[in-house]
């Protein structure tokens, strides 16, 4: 038993994406060797809250709490232990509860893809699975992400990027702006946020007017982009310093493009793996996935997703995703089984890269004395 990594599965979350992340974290708990991993079920409700226990992801997946309990863990380095939070005549009081040697955030959206769960995990000082703050931040906001890429050189359509509060002081103005930006068809969307929540495909303005008050429903921050007539290609990349990029998938949606709906209701939607491409396009858009890894700094892992125009044959970056999806229909882990590398063999991957970016840090000097 004492040779068993304790790892920390973490899910749900304050997101729109909430419910995605539970049935990701149950693809990733049902792969995690048990002659390997000792695992600790943490799952964080829409308000914020941590709780753990026994059948924790069951219990979020009935929105059944009861027999569950709070955990916080400590903003400051030389802990690894997960505390229970008590109740008593005296108040609260936390007490060990698990010794965790690694975190496995399975959180999409805001509050655990964007840099802020990060820097909590950098403040306590323990290893965890994934892109750092700042490619994490980077990754998550689709605008700044888009401007990082323009420094690189590296191609993405039209945009631009609004506030909700210009809309509430008057939409006419940026409508005219946004039409003459582009001519319809114009996608909307919430700067971030993933899994296609709150992204609509406006054909006329009375389209665009619903499609930026839906997206600013979920994010101050709204992305207004060009529509390209456009296949949808996929790369996982995976690694810290030295990365390495699977075959490319295209996605074959059953809808207008990839909604929410396309992706977790229907069913319908469709997977080609690998993707009908020329050896020269397979060879450019890895290339491009790994030149946009390394822009953004990401680490451990990142699904890399590009618009293949039809009309011109260009690849146009999209966007990345440092925590993807890792249901059973996502394209991540499925992209990894096609390039040879079967899902037990990823997540034990990911973990060995949590450790090595964690030995990394610790290379970093705190203090600095001037020579005398």
């Amino acid at each position: 038993m004492t040779d068993k990594i304790k790892i920390g599965v973490l899910f749900g979350g304050r997101s729109g994406e909430h419910e995605v992340s539970l049935l990701s974290a149950r693809s990733v708990l049902s792969v995690l060797d048990p002659e390997k991993y000792r695992v600790t079920q943490i799952g964080i409700t829409h308000d914020g809250r941590w709780f753990s226990g026994q059948n924790v992801l069951e219990a979020f997946e009935h929105n059944n709490l009861e027999g569950l309990f709070p955990v916080t863990l400590r903003p400051e380095p030389g802990h690894k232990t997960l505390y229970a939070i008590r109740s008593s005549a005296a108040g609260e009081q936390i007490e060990p509860h698990a010794e965790i040697d690694v975190y496995f955030p399975v959180l999409h959206g805001t509050f655990g893809e964007d840099g802020t769960l990060q820097g909590l995990f950098e403040m306590a000082d323990v290893a965890y699975v994934g892109a750092g703050v700042l490619g994490s931040s980077v990754g998550m906001d689709k605008a700044l992400f888009k401007d990082v890429m323009r420094a690189h050189q590296i191609p993405v359509v039209d945009s631009i990027i609004l506030n909700r509060s210009q809309l509430e002081k008057g939409s006419d103005a940026i409508l005219q702006q946004i039409e003459q930006m582009s001519a319809y068809p114009i996608f909307v969307k919430p700067a971030n946020l993933g899994s296609s929540v709150g992204i609509s495909k406006c054909r006329n303005r009375s389209d665009l007017f619903e499609g930026l008050m839906d997206a600013a429903r979920f994010d101050r921050r709204i992305l207004v982009e060009h529509g390209v007539n456009a296949r949808e290609i996929e790369i996982s990349v995976l690694g810290n310093d030295d990365p390495i990029v699977s075959v490319p998938g295209e996605i074959l949606p059953s809808r207008e493009f990839y909604s929410y709906e396309a992706k977790y209701i229907d069913d319908n939607s469709g997977l080609l793996i690998p993707a009908p491409l020329s050896q020269e396009q397979v060879a450019h858009v890895q290339q491009i996935a790994l030149e946009a890894y390394k822009a953004a700094d990401c680490s451990g892992m990142a699904r890399v997703d590009f618009l293949l125009d039809k009309d011109t044959n260009e690849f146009y970056l999209n966007e990345i995703n440092t925590i993807p999806g890792f249901t059973k229909i996502s394209m991540y882990p499925k992209l990894w089984e096609a390039s040879g590398m079967p899902y037990p063999k990823l997540v034990d991957r990911l973990v060995e890269l949590a450790f090595e970016r964690k030995a990394d840090r610790d290379r970093i000097e705190r203090t600095y004395r001037r020579a005398a």
